[in-house]
């Protein structure tokens, strides 16, 4: 398991971007650099649980492990969904699971960094190195 580390200056106020970064449109637009049409169900709060999931269905099952409003936001993956089915047990899952997902938001006179760490298997380590970036300039996109 590797740490990648991704961050962005946004030329907006912080609650913009928390609210932007994670609000349904507003996912669906930078979250589209990983899949087009990638969507979220559930909730952001602390304890909730949330679904990333495709057009198709597939995708990723996890829990908010800490929430603390426009300052920080921690992404607890625990398994895959494979064709609306959750795999949080089989020894493939169990293997890596859990994996987090970490955004940090900060603010200096109005102008804000967003901060990515995640936790990624050695196979998509490429691709989140390639697409983390596009996504994160989707983002400044939206917000600016």
């Amino acid at each position: 398991m590797k740490k990648l580390h991704f961050s962005i200056v946004i030329n907006a106020p912080k609650k913009k971007v928390w609210t932007k970064m994670l609000e349904k449109a507003g996912y669906e637009a930078w979250a589209s650099e990983f899949y087009p049409g990638s969507t979220y169900e559930g909730s952001w709060d602390e304890g909730a649980k949330i679904k990333f999931i495709s057009p198709e269905g597939d995708g990723m099952t996890a829990v908010i492990a800490e929430n603390k409003p426009f300052e920080y936001i921690s992404i607890e993956h625990l398994g895959y969904i494979m064709g609306g089915v959750e795999d949080t047990e089989s020894p493939e899952i169990k293997a890596w699971a859990p994996i987090y997902e970490n955004y940090a938001f900060s603010e200096n006179n109005g102008v804000s960094e967003v901060k990515v760490d995640i936790d990624v298997l050695p196979e998509w380590e490429e691709y989140m190195q390639q697409t983390w970036p596009k996504a994160l300039t989707r983002l400044k996109s939206i917000c600016e």
